[in-house]
């Protein structure tokens, strides 16, 4: 069982002056189910190396049991250290992928050729697609065969709009999550803010926030197996 991990490179919040990224417990914690499932993992981004982390998740009140392991694990951070660059990833060496959040993906990812194209030939070759909180913004573009959206008659969640809200972001990032799904055709569903929420639908498993990434990581090993 191989699963490809694409984390963001964009370490820049719009024009605020702020750093942004991954999120690191939407990284660890899904990290550690796959791992712990004896999984193999290929970590890419898309300029390689080390992908920057949204310092707010490095906060004490954002830790947790995985973020922790993650902190001691030096074969973990290694491996974070040197992911590959995306563009050289093939589709066909991986059973599945997953993409973190983070408010990075929103500009790189979401617009990424290489993301784009990854993601339509996994789909077009029977495999699942996993992304939680804003990384379901990697389904913005790609498209299915018949030239519809991926999303288009699906049923997805993510990082909703009062969420960013909360987070007093919604005037800062290039556009809103939820209202790019619905757009784009997609049956939007949402649990309360902050709340678990994950969806499964054929080759599709979204998850809303940062609760949902264990979850969502758990419902991509049902799918595999």
């Amino acid at each position: 069982m191989k699963i490809l991990i694409v984390l963001t490179s964009h370490d820049k919040l719009g024009d605020t002056g702020e750093k942004t990224g991954f999120w690191l417990e939407e990284f660890a914690a899904p990290y550690y189910v796959f791992k712990d499932a004896g999984a193999e993992l290929t970590l890419a981004s898309p300029l390689g190396g080390h992908p920057p982390l949204d310092p707010k998740s490095d906060a004490p009140d954002f830790q947790t049991d995985a973020t922790r392991r993650f902190e001691t694990d030096a074969a973990a951070q290694a491996a974070l250290s040197h992911t590959l660059k995306l563009e050289d990833v093939s589709a066909d060496d991986f059973d599945a992928v997953f993409y973190p959040g983070g408010h990075g993906p929103l500009w790189d990812l979401a617009e990424d050729v290489a993301s784009i194209t990854l993601i339509e030939t996994m789909l077009s070759t029977n495999k699942p697609v996993a992304a939680v909180c804003h990384a379901p913004a990697v389904l913005r573009h790609p498209k299915t065969s018949d030239g519809t959206s991926v999303v288009q008659g699906k049923a997805v969640t993510g990082f909703t709009n009062t969420e960013e809200e909360s987070v007093a972001l919604t005037e800062v990032v290039p556009f809103l999550v939820e209202d790019m799904l619905k757009q784009n055709g997609a049956n939007f569903s949402r649990a309360e803010d902050w709340q678990a929420h994950v969806v499964t639908d054929g080759l599709l498993i979204t998850g809303q926030n940062p609760a949902s990434s264990e979850p969502v990581a758990k419902a991509l090993l049902a799918k595999l197996s």
